[in-house]
């Protein structure tokens, strides 16, 4: 899947609309039948790491899920938000982290001012991040801020700073990247909220809630 097929206007779409849960049985890949082993998607709570366990006792997906012998895949850093997915399924984990399938993973962020035109054809070709330049990516200002959840810890605030929104769109996922790319050109993030991979949208889903992954979007993130 190409990054211009998750680049919308609308931002609702960003955020799509699951309509209510539904349970994984079987999936065609390849045109191959087989049985799809359990895969959720997880609105991940800021705050919470992407792990089962922790030995220093802070928040995990273990406060959310209790389904057994999922683990995510790929992950999101404690202090971001949104899609998280969790499956059973080595092959499809692999595929949703190996950077070779360019998945394209959506994001809303929220930096302080309000990026120039300079910083924002920086962004989109690509920024120098530990050593290397980031791949092309998507980049929108939007006109208002998203239609989001309150964040359970109220991001620092400074009447002297405005702030503004972008959608990011990235097909590879370094540690801390979005951060580390606004940095890089003077707007350092405020929040981030992932809200789609690969076709895969986080919906209606309030912050620690999951659903069942369907038969049609796990065929879809094995075509992407």
């Amino acid at each position: 899947m190409s990054l211009g097929n998750l680049y919308s206007d609308d931002l609702h779409e960003s955020l799509g609309n699951f309509g209510g849960h539904a349970t994984v049985g079987e999936s065609e890949r390849k045109g191959v039948l087989m049985v799809a082993k359990c895969t959720v998607i997880l609105n991940k709570p800021y705050g919470v790491l992407s792990c089962f366990t922790d030995a220093q006792q802070r928040a995990t997906l273990a406060d959310y899920i209790s389904i057994p012998d999922v683990y995510s895949a790929g992950r999101l850093d404690q202090d971001s938000e949104g899609l998280l997915i969790l499956t059973a399924d080595g092959g499809l984990a692999h595929r949703l982290t190996d950077p070779a399938f360019k998945l394209p993973k959506v994001y809303l962020v929220q930096v302080e001012h309000v990026p120039d035109l300079q910083a924002l054809e920086q962004l989109r070709t690509g920024v120098m991040v530990r050593g290397r330049t980031t791949r092309p990516a998507k980049i929108r200002l939007l006109s208002e801020a998203p239609p989001l959840w309150e964040r359970s810890v109220p991001i620092r605030f400074r009447k002297s700073v405005p702030t503004s929104w972008l959608e990011i769109i990235i097909s590879e996922g370094m540690n801390r990247q979005i951060r580390r790319m606004t940095a890089a050109v003077g707007y350092p993030t405020l929040r981030v909220v992932r809200t789609a991979i690969g076709g895969l949208k986080l919906g209606m889903l309030l912050p620690g809630e999951y659903r069942t992954v369907t038969n049609t979007e796990l065929k879809k993130l094995w075509e992407c």
